[in-house]
């Protein structure tokens, strides 16, 4: 096989590699609706129950269920609080249910629940409690960049680490730009959008244990001592390799677990 054509297949195995780690993140993460299906009334309902909502509003919980006979109760506390459940009635609206979660502080939680009620029988939509957290508001642009620039990482990631396992020649420019993506990806961009979202640049270690700030810095350090050992020549290619492998367990681990999270033990 000749170099161009094996050049041409790594990439095109990094782009395919690095749309299935989007769509994974896409169904994994825990910001991202649940989606709920059940049958009430000898109907079969589907419904997107929201899991993130911007501060300053009360979240609103909407569910499509046309059978007008049929009524909704929202149950919900503050999560990890002392709170006891309260209970709402869902008013109707046509084919809709509605009810509202009370508007919180950045990072503030709440866990809700909701039963369907058909012929005095209640059923549980879901069978565990809806995590949902409210934040600050992102300008859509920052997020955008941001987006793109970490997933562009993961993509010349994945193809440092084939060029590093075929022994090619463009290894150290590669990594550079892994780097770079990173860098201005997840440790500029990244705690921008936390401050915009949560008040705080960082969260991670040693202030706190936001998931997303560490995976964010353990990768970069990954990478920077695969670039420090190329400038040493000493077994580079086995740490871009590595630095890649830990990029791609990064991935995996849902975005935004263990994420910012107000205590309310403490008011």
């Amino acid at each position: 096989m000749n170099q161009k054509l094996r050049s041409t297949l790594m990439w095109v195995f990094s782009v395919i590699f690095t749309l299935a780690f989007v769509y994974y993140q896409r169904l994994t993460g825990p910001t991202y609706p649940v989606t709920v299906k059940t049958e009430i009334g000898g109907q079969i309902v589907k419904n997107k129950l929201p899991r993130t909502w911007e501060c300053g509003s009360d979240a609103g919980i909407i569910l499509l269920i046309p059978d007008t006979s049929v009524k909704g109760y929202l149950q919900y506390k503050r999560y990890h609080s002392y709170d006891v459940w309260f209970e709402a009635v869902m008013e109707r609206a046509g084919d809709t249910l509605m009810a509202f979660l009370p508007d919180q502080p950045a990072a503030g939680k709440i866990e809700y629940r909701i039963f369907l009620e058909h012929e005095r029988k209640r059923t549980l939509l879901t069978t565990e409690t809806v995590i949902l957290r409210y934040k600050g508001a992102v300008p859509d642009w920052i997020l955008i960049i941001h987006i793109l620039l970490i997933f562009s990482a993961m993509l010349f990631s994945t193809r440092t680490g084939l060029e590093a396992i075929s022994n090619g020649k463009r290894i150290i420019p590669y990594t550079r730009l892994t780097i770079l993506l990173l860098f201005v990806g997840g440790l500029i961009l990244g705690p921008v959008i936390q401050k915009y979202a949560f008040d705080a640049f960082w969260t991670g270690w040693p202030i706190s244990n936001d998931l997303t700030d560490n995976k964010t810095a353990i990768a970069f350090i990954f990478w920077l001592i695969a670039f420090i050992q190329q400038q040493r020549k000493h077994k580079y290619r086995l740490w871009v390799i590595i630095a890649s492998v830990v990029l791609v367990i990064i991935f995996l681990i849902p975005h935004s677990m263990w994420g910012s999270e107000l205590n309310y033990m403490e008011q």
